[in-house]
């Protein structure tokens, strides 16, 4: 642990003692966490339907393309645009389309037709794959619940290939004069060849026989040689660019925890900035908050006489309010009488409301009942002060006019 720090020290000089050996010991547990979940997480999803010649996966191609690099034969994979490879094709040329992608295949066929007129050779499987051949006759059929023995048809070289394995989900529905049925899988032709101007065509329904799974079983791998041509000096291309997913340097990473490191190594740097930039950020006191601050004492005092159910308590508050304030209006005492006090309200109001005694008498009964009073009434009386108030207080701010200025002199005089 001394050397361990000893070095750590002189990797972040910044931090102090405490914060490196936090960091390295973090640092530590991403090592070991990324060296278990590289020897127990699977390398790669086997429930990937794609046959690429990439994947070693069930449904992957991988094993019959290095069995066929290893025999000698000439192939290659073919990730750029088939446009390009349509250019330089010839009749050595051999192309396959293993279940491509419908949205990738839909600009492929002038390109495959391009390699065909130049005397290529075709090998497509699967529904998207005979969309791209000319005279397609392909169509859906009912899935089988298992494996087909599919049976011979004829007796060339490719229908000769012995027992292969299929699970075709369609069917040649209509084999043409120029067109061969080579296999057939109860009834439906699931193996086609043709001639297709100067080049040819095959066609198989499923790509069961040249997926790893099943490319070493009985005659699927001899199959997938004697739909490949008899030509010795063939150039045989397996295209990646229709699988929708060309692989890069990225993808080679898909199933590995390489990922899943990068992301602890940034939840790390991210707490390490932020440890950093508390400690080096300015200090700021703590917010103080009033206790004694208006609002709080509203609704400390609300809460208190909701609580105690005091709705006569507030009114009478608020009516003494009233009262003192009318006095201060009046020049003297408030009166008593609650017909002076409706008279001098409305005197100072400037108009006669016609609830204004209706109120008042309401204030006056809480001296004499010890009935609580319903919420709602008691909200309204205070608001209605309240109003009554704000009515008087703008009343006695008002400049005096040429009447009122005349009356006080009258009675100097």
């Amino acid at each position: 642990m001394t050397t361990a720090t000893a070095s750590g020290a002189r990797i972040f000089p910044s931090l102090n003692r405490r914060d490196r050996v936090l960091l390295l010991s973090c640092l530590g547990l991403v090592v070991v966490m990324a060296g278990v979940v590289a020897v127990v997480a699977p390398q790669e999803d086997d429930n990937d339907p794609v046959p690429s010649s990439f994947s070693s996966a069930s449904h992957g191609s991988e094993a019959a393309y290095l069995a066929l690099e290893r025999s000698g034969y000439r192939i290659e994979h073919w990730e750029r645009p088939l446009d390009e490879l349509a250019d330089e094709s010839d009749a050595h040329t051999v192309v396959i389309l293993a279940e491509p992608d419908f949205q990738s295949a839909a600009k492929a066929r002038a390109p495959v037709a391009k390699i065909l007129q130049r005397g290529g050779r075709v090998l497509a499987t699967g529904f998207s794959g005979a969309g791209l051949l000319p005279n397609n006759e392909a169509e859906g059929s009912e899935p089988v619940a298992s494996e087909c023995d599919v049976q011979p048809e004829g007796f060339g070289a490719l229908a000769d290939s012995g027992k292969v394995h299929m699970k075709p989900t369609v069917r040649w529905n209509m084999v043409l004069p120029e067109q061969r049925a080579q296999y057939t899988c109860r009834g439906d032709v699931v193996v086609v060849s043709y001639a297709a101007g100067p080049g040819r065509v095959v066609w198989w329904a499923d790509s069961l026989p040249l997926e790893n799974a099943a490319v070493a079983r009985d005659g699927d791998l001899a199959l997938l040689l004697h739909s490949l041509g008899e030509s010795t000096d063939a150039r045989i291309v397996w295209d990646e660019s229709l699988h929708g997913d060309a692989p890069g340097v990225w993808s080679y990473a898909k199933g590995t925890p390489v990922k899943l490191l990068w992301a602890q190594l940034a939840l790390v740097g991210m707490l390490l900035v932020l440890s950093f930039s508390r400690r080096s950020g300015p200090l700021l006191p703590d917010p103080v908050v009033a206790r004694d601050a208006p609002l709080e004492f509203v609704h400390s005092l609300g809460a208190l006489y909701d609580k105690a159910g005091a709705t006569n308590t507030a009114v009478r508050i608020a009516y003494d309010r009233f009262r003192l304030l009318l006095g201060r209006q009046a020049g003297r005492r408030a009166a008593e009488n609650t017909e002076e006090m409706v008279s001098v309200a409305s005197a100072r109001l400037g108009h006669a409301s016609p609830d204004l005694k209706e109120k008042i008498e309401a204030c006056e009964e809480l001296t004499y009942t010890a009935e609580a009073m319903p919420p709602r009434h008691a909200l309204s009386l205070v608001q209605s002060l309240w109003t009554y108030e704000d009515e008087m207080k703008q009343g006695g701010r008002r400049k005096p006019g040429r009447e009122e200025v005349s009356g006080r002199t009258e009675r100097r005089n």
